[in-house]
């Protein structure tokens, strides 16, 4: 049986980490669900920079909608958003066989606008509006700007994935700002069955202290921080502030790995797929690590909901001089950043071809 099929069987949903319109139209998609038990996907500026930059799949597109009013960002939502509906009719007989559980595709908003709270919900708004698929989640940073963005989405009805949270603080902080967006509905007379994600970043974490870790523990960083953002996880689906709204129709905000490809080069390549195994979770799988984990990846054992080791190697860290609850805030800082790099260079690889194409239409001669 195929590593993949093993996590499908334990009760842990896989998405793949990668969406480019080739992938989707070759039907390469498609044989990943079929065949790899990959139920959903996600996006981020620095994959659609990668496939339109790397690859001519969306030349003819751009091509097509070029204008000199057009801007470089609304011409990318509509080349992402006709990926994403593709990708959101191929997963949606997963979606609905789930009731909503499963079956999801993610958009960002533009991390321009992480600081803006106001304009983060529009724009949530407005995305999901065009999207016209209920299985799209609005991808929203969970850094302390964003949320009350995130709340208020929730409460607009808008379904969420919260992105960029590194610790349990953060976790909670973002279960707590989806809770009260779905307690806000409930006191609205709303229908509180709003669903959302909260995607905790793993390999980011080993990248980091890279080089300083006490013996023993190389590329144990991350995982001990999953195992003890977990146990928060597993905690409050049995605490009464939860049972409460799930008394009343509200739905899990499901845990999700994200940032599992391995980074260390002498780490086995399925690492953080194989010990992040855990029922009622998601995993985002980068496309490699998917294939490699379908080739031979194993699961031997799951998360434990106690947290396990996880005090003692974060104590072991601190011990060393690491702080994981400022390294937290720091690698949440760095990845808003990045992303606002991938989304200027997304931009400008978009009004580049833009122009490019607006400059062959002039320079082609009439015809006759």
């Amino acid at each position: 049986m195929r590593g993949t099929e093993q996590l499908s069987r334990l009760g842990q949903s896989l998405w793949l980490d990668n969406i480019t319109r080739g992938l989707v139209t070759s039907g390469t998609l498609e044989g990943y669900v079929r065949d790899l038990s990959i139920t959903g996907l996600t996006s981020n500026p620095s994959i659609f920079d990668h496939a339109i930059r790397d690859s001519g799949f969306y030349d003819e597109a751009i091509r097509a909608h070029a204008c000199p009013a057009q801007s470089g960002e609304r011409l990318f939502f509509e080349l992402a958003l006709y990926d994403l509906r593709m990708a959101a009719d191929l997963f949606r007989h997963v979606h609905d066989a789930s009731q909503g559980v499963d079956g999801w595709v993610s958009l960002e908003v533009s991390p321009l606008l992480a600081n803006e709270p106001v304009l983060t919900l529009q724009a949530a708004k407005d995305l999901f509006a065009a999207a016209n698929r209920p299985n799209l989640f609005i991808k929203i940073p969970g850094t302390p700007r964003g949320l009350s963005a995130i709340e208020d989405a929730i409460f607009a009805g808008i379904p969420v994935n919260v992105t960029l949270l590194f610790s349990r603080d953060q976790y909670m902080d973002a279960a707590g700002a989806y809770m009260w967006g779905v307690e806000r509905r409930i006191q609205a007379g709303l229908n509180p069955a709003v669903h959302s994600v909260a995607s905790i970043f793993i390999s980011r974490w080993d990248r980091a202290v890279a080089g300083k870790e006490p013996d023993g523990l190389k590329n144990r960083l991350g995982i001990a921080v999953a195992m003890q953002v977990y146990k928060a996880y597993r905690d409050l689906l049995v605490s009464p502030q939860w049972l409460r709204l799930a008394a009343r129709g509200a739905c899990v905000q499901r845990l999700l790995w994200a940032s599992t490809g391995v980074k260390d080069p002498n780490a086995a390549d399925t690492l953080y797929v194989s010990t992040l195994a855990a029922p009622d979770t998601i995993n985002t799988i980068p496309e490699a690590t998917l294939l490699a984990f379908a080739d031979h990846g194993q699961v031997s054992k799951t998360l434990p909901s106690d947290g396990g080791d996880c005090e003692s190697v974060l104590n072991r860290f601190a011990s060393s001089g690491i702080d994981s609850g400022l390294l937290a805030g720091q690698l949440q800082q760095e990845g808003a950043e990045a992303f606002v790099k991938s989304w200027n260079d997304l931009i400008a690889c978009i009004e580049s071809k833009s122009q490019l194409a607006l400059h062959g239409m002039r320079a082609a001669p009439a015809r006759g």
